[in-house]
């Protein structure tokens, strides 16, 4: 059983509570698909999450927009990746992906969200490239202006949903500044011309991954999402929301680790007695439970405080997806060595949990870079 007292903290109201119930149902009946075909697994999962109405939270609903819900989105991550580290994925591309739109989007671009939401449509977020990954200033593709229309050159790569999308979130440098003041962003469709994949890209925990080339892709003005220049601001705001989701898929990998582990131990026996008896054992438990819940109370303190009306959570966020992702690793890495040769048997959960939990602590800001954003608000100058 899935420990579920954590949501007796003040952090939450009912309808959370009464989410985080009804979703962990619906996983137990639905979750987890067959990965054999990654692709297609996504675009069916997608689809499911939206029937089942799942993705609601992903976007404001561009009828009546409302601040995007951090700890609902949260609470969906968390027990998502607890059961299937891909449905985490593809819920999470659905918010990641529309994030832009979403927040500053125009009636016309907030149609997408109807799309997105109901999982009729797949987006994604087309911010890295092959030479600024973190250093988002340092972005090379452009987007020169030409009478009505913007004129898209350049590569986006290890962009998640790249190559089954079906409308991206794209910046570009349009130059109305040196730096970071002079990225914008824009919708664009999958379709439009002169955007091909380059290149797949396979990693170690199996996700539909892309290199992404723009050549003269022409889009009208009407695809820039807010003000030219504001693409950087723009796509902080979106990290600032959902970097914390991410610790949260981290928490849900660390949960399912340290259940898997506690059924092991309690199990196994080694030298006629249950392997829990070892006290080194009893530590490592110990130090895995400690983890769960010192991350969970970082995550759900970033995402109470953007829910309850500060603009900027960048030093929660922050010190969120840090601890969780890191201190996940290692709570699986724990979970691996409890469990002997069957935590690196392919197939096993705690094997798949192994693979899953890396590339967390790199994508949407890696470790070393939080580090270095934590700092600067600490001194003051983030």
């Amino acid at each position: 059983m899935p420990e579920r007292s954590f949501l007796s903290w003040p952090f939450f109201e009912d309808h959370h509570r009464d989410h985080a119930e009804r979703l962990e149902a619906w996983c137990k009946t639905n979750l987890p698909v067959d990965h054999t075909d990654v692709d297609e697994a996504c675009k069916s999962l997608v689809a499911k999450l939206g029937e089942a109405g799942w993705l609601m939270p992903t976007a404001v609903d561009p009828a009546d927009p409302q601040p995007l819900d951090v700890r609902t989105l949260c609470i969906t991550r968390e027990t998502l990746a607890r059961h299937d580290g891909l449905a985490d994925f593809a819920f999470a591309m659905q918010g990641l992906g529309t994030g832009a739109i979403s927040l500053f989007g125009t009636p016309e671009q907030r149609q997408w969200l109807d799309k997105t939401r109901r999982g009729k449509a797949l987006s994604a977020f087309a911010l890295s490239e092959p030479r600024s990954g973190s250093d988002v200033a340092n972005m090379e593709m452009t987007a020169t202006r030409d009478g009505d229309d913007y004129v898209l050159s350049g590569e986006k790569t290890w962009i998640s949903n790249g190559g089954i999308a079906d409308v991206y979130c794209v910046f570009a440098r349009t130059g109305e500044a040196p730096g970071a003041r002079g990225i914008s962003a824009f919708v664009v469709p999958a379709d439009t011309p002169g955007l091909t994949i380059a290149e797949r890209i396979e990693v170690v925990a199996p996700h539909p991954l892309a290199r992404l080339s723009f050549d003269n892709v022409r889009v009208p003005t009407s695809a820039l999402i807010g003000k030219a220049g504001d693409g950087f601001k723009i796509a902080m705001s979106v990290l600032d929301v959902f970097r914390s989701t991410v610790g949260a898929a981290a928490l849900g990998f660390a949960r399912r680790a340290l259940d898997e582990t506690v059924s092991r131990v309690g199990g196994r026996q080694l030298f006629d007695a249950p392997l829990f008896d070892l006290q080194m054992v009893q530590g490592h438990v110990a130090d895995m439970a400690l983890d769960v819940d010192a991350s969970a109370l970082l995550i759900y303190r970033a995402a109470w405080t953007k829910d309850s009306g500060a603009p900027r959570v960048t030093r929660e966020a922050a010190m969120a997806k840090l601890y969780a992702t890191d201190r996940a690793q290692s709570v699986i890495d724990k979970a691996v060595q409890l469990h002997g040769g069957d935590g690196v048997r392919r197939g096993h959960i705690v094997e798949s949990l192994y693979r899953e939990i890396r590339a967390l602590r790199i994508y949407e800001g890696a470790s070393d870079v939080q580090k270095v954003v934590i700092a600067r608000q600490v001194m003051g100058a983030g």
